[in-house]
């Protein structure tokens, strides 16, 4: 199976290189990368119009929309048999996309998170006790709406099958990205798996963008994909 691993970017000036090159290292013959600059204002554009490489595609927003938005974009695409999620910071580790693929290999999987919170991953950077809480209580909130046991629906870290993530037309350009995107395809009945993923969380000081904002967006997506689809 080949994979496309697709980027939504805003502002990663400090890590989108180092992201890139750690991207490539687990990329077979085959598999593409999509970077979507969100409108970045921070030189992070400047260094990705200095890229020369046939393996990356590179796509520009004409304002700053959102991580939705930016997915929505690299989604319209043409992609490969499996589609993964990568934030361009540095909170998770593109050697584990052999973890997010196994249960494509193994089993009938058709969506797998990358979890943070299922106890066996090599290493978890520590802080931020409120953001935990808030996203247990919006995974717990996402699972009552689409009967599945998840633990970690905000992961970042997400991969599907190509013709699964096609299936639904995204509508969020924030991040209320993630419940609906887990709604849709949960109410589709499409078949979810999980792995433990290692996750190396940064502070708002290195460049951490997601807030209080997006938790109540959040909410309200949650009911609104819940309810409505």
């Amino acid at each position: 199976m080949n994979k496309t691993i697709i980027i939504p970017c805003f502002n990663e000036k400090q890590t989108i290189l180092t992201v890139i090159e750690k991207v490539k290292k687990n990329l077979i013959d085959g598999d593409e990368l999509i970077i979507v600059d969100d409108f970045s204002t921070d030189g992070t554009r400047d260094l990705l119009k200095n890229l020369n490489d046939n393996a990356i595609k590179i796509k520009y927003h004409d304002q700053n929309y959102g991580k939705g938005r930016a997915i929505k974009t690299a989604l319209n695409q043409e992609l490969k048999d499996i589609v993964i999620i990568q934030d361009a910071d540095l909170e998770y580790n593109p050697d584990e996309y052999k973890i997010l693929m196994q249960p494509f290999l193994d089993t009938n999987a058709e969506v797998v998170y990358g979890s943070r919170f299922l106890g066996t991953q090599q290493y978890t950077r520590l802080h931020f006790f409120w953001h935990s809480i808030a996203n247990k209580i919006l995974t717990l909130m996402c699972n009552v709406i689409t009967n599945l046991n998840m633990s970690d629906m905000e992961t970042g870290f997400k991969a599907f099958k190509k013709d699964v993530i096609k299936s639904i037309d995204i509508q969020e350009n924030s991040f209320g990205v993630e419940p609906e995107i887990t709604i849709k395809l949960a109410k589709k009945k499409f078949v979810f798996f999980e792995v433990a993923i290692s996750y190396a969380g940064r502070s708002y000081s290195e460049g951490k963008k997601i807030g209080i904002k997006d938790a109540f967006r959040a909410v309200y997506c949650i009911f609104y994909y819940g309810l409505r689809f």
